[in-house]
């Protein structure tokens, strides 16, 4: 029987070593493939087949805004398409971050060329000028309990860091885990007060600029300039952004999506939380479906419906017996579970 779903399109950080050559294994439309390849070649940029299909993966090559964007966009459009519609019943789309422009074109309110071009855009805008940076740190423990004492008193804390002439901010609210953006001084002031925990966090995000944060405003606004509001069109899917709100088939002011995804969602925070809460909510949907590269999104995805209370979730073990009886989270990265779904 055909089951509902809700599509996660994933951000930065989730085209990895084990990922190198996912378009040369999984992007089917060879054509389409080549046009984006020439859209990079006329930037003077190298090939997404030339940087999928490199002998070995670079940590300083990969992880740059120009070239991870790309690819991961990529990946990600490869993969929604491959989902078979007489399996699944897509129902709405949402994405973390950098995967609301991902959301955009799987949504339909882009064409894949549209995407790829916004996509491509915003990451070199964001490599060209490195504003900033990220780190990432857990307000949950291992085991995935709720615990909003905590999340209180870190939030606090950057609070008072940013009040001091530093700049730190909540950059991406992220299940249980709080990314932040801010300068050197925020970052290390930070990272200098709290204790390190599951022995690596705080972690700091490699090639990362202070996304979603004030920072970005030069960012924004030359993402603006470039990219006119004439490329988005009318969504065929309902797509949840990084505010929770709903943009549905029919009703969509563009100028207006064209202003949130060039403004509000570059320089304030994103809240994945609220998007992922509002679409178990909303449309509680079968199963959750986060496509690759990758699966470095799933621990989060899993989190954010613990705090949302979803299918009595509640901790770490209860999810982990609710993926072992009925899988509600398919994470397209892992083979097996990607073969439920295409």
């Amino acid at each position: 029987m055909k089951q509902t779903a809700v599509v996660i399109c994933p951000g930065r950080g989730t085209y990895n070593k084990p990922e190198l050559g996912v378009l040369g294994r999984h992007f089917t439309d060879k054509a389409l493939l080549a046009h984006f390849d020439d859209m990079r070649r006329a930037q003077g940029q190298e090939t997404l087949s030339e940087l999928d299909g490199a002998p070995r993966y670079s940590v300083a090559k990969h992880t740059r805004g120009d070239n991870a964007s790309a690819l991961i966009y990529s990946a990600t459009l490869g993969d929604f398409r491959a989902i078979d519609p007489e399996k699944v019943d897509v129902v709405a789309v949402t994405g973390n971050s950098m995967g609301w422009y991902s959301a955009l074109a799987c949504g339909g309110a882009l064409t894949a060329e549209a995407g790829f071009e916004v996509v491509n855009t915003m990451g070199t805008l964001m490599q060209q000028s490195l504003i900033g940076g990220q780190l990432i740190y857990p307000f949950m423990d291992a085991d995935w309990q709720p615990n909003p004492a905590r999340k209180a008193e870190l939030l606090a804390l950057v609070a008072e860091i940013d009040g001091t002439g530093a700049t730190l901010t909540l950059s991406i609210d992220l299940g249980g885990m709080l990314v932040l953006a801010g300068d050197e001084t925020g970052l290390s002031a930070f990272e200098n007060k709290v204790p390190v925990v599951q022995e690596r966090f705080p972690m700091r995000l490699a090639n990362h600029a202070g996304f979603h944060s004030h920072l970005q405003r030069p960012v924004a606004e030359a993402g603006r300039t470039r990219l006119a509001a004439d490329l988005f069109r009318q969504p065929n899917l309902p797509m949840i952004d990084g505010r929770g709100q709903i943009w549905w088939p029919g009703a969509c002011d563009l100028d207006a999506l064209w202003d949130y995804t060039l403004g509000h969602q570059v320089t304030e925070t994103y809240d994945f939380t609220k998007a992922v809460s509002q679409a178990a909510k909303e449309f509680a949907p079968d199963m959750f479906i986060v496509t690759g590269p990758g699966t470095t999104l799933g621990g989060a995805v899993a989190q954010c419906l613990i705090l949302s209370k979803w299918d009595k979730l509640q901790d770490k073990a209860s999810f982990q017996t609710s993926q072992r009886e009925d899988p509600s989270l398919i994470l397209m990265g892992i083979e097996d579970q990607r073969t439920r779904v295409t």
